[in-house]
């Protein structure tokens, strides 16, 4: 992202911008980078740790959605927002598994309730993509955005080709909360410890914490 805004942003103050709207996709980048260090603030001031297996896909989306997506205009690739939705989807199920955490005893969750913990992840992060589901919606229209891709061309689409952007979304979304679930499934089958790497981890080392391995 560094690379991005320092050539892009050198084409463009140039006049030889690379993209369509390059100062727009320069502030997003900037943002980006923002919200990449924002995870390592936070576990600074709420002294925990996210889970770690959490973190890899949320770096993983932002690169796609902010670096490749928007930054690189890869949103051309064929069925590139269903790749996104796909690691959201398993980003949020990842976050799934920490709420559950917090309920108890992550340990003692991990060899008696993995089924349960996994069932409550993928619902957690399917549940969300209905939300955003509802949210384009709504965007939709109140301000007639096309986030549905309910037009093309200016025309609108009719019968199953006008659910095939959202029903594709909800798919991949089913799809990454599944295979979240099933990662974490098999590791606290295979080893209830590794339980630490889906949770949220305190940094307080206190006998009393249930957050603390």
């Amino acid at each position: 992202m560094v690379w991005y805004v320092g050539y892009y942003g050198y084409l463009y103050l140039q006049g030889r911008s690379a993209f369509k709207g390059q100062q727009l996709l320069l502030i997003e980048v900037l943002l980006g980078m923002i919200i990449a260090v924002l995870p390592f603030l936070i576990e600074k001031i709420g002294r925990f740790y996210f889970p770690e297996v959490e973190l890899i896909f949320f770096y993983i989306f932002l690169y796609m959605s902010i670096f490749l997506g928007s930054g690189l205009q890869f949103y051309s690739v064929p069925n590139w927002d269903k790749y996104e939705h796909l690691f959201s989807a398993i980003m949020l199920a990842g976050i799934g598994f920490g709420l559950f955490n917090v309920l108890g005893s992550g340990r003692d969750k991990a060899r008696m309730e993995p089924a349960l913990m996994s069932l409550f992840a993928f619902t957690f992060g399917t549940t969300i993509g209905v939300f955003w589901e509802f949210y384009e919606f709504t965007m939709d229209g109140i301000a007639n955005l096309n986030l549905q891709r309910y037009l093309q061309a200016g025309h609108m689409l009719m019968g199953r080709a006008a659910l095939m952007d959202t029903m594709g979304d909800l798919i991949m979304d089913v799809s990454g909360s599944l295979l979240m679930a099933l990662i974490g499934y098999t590791l606290m089958k295979l080893n209830p410890a590794a339980i630490r790497f889906l949770v949220f981890r305190s940094k307080r080392r206190s006998p009393f914490s249930n957050l603390t391995y």
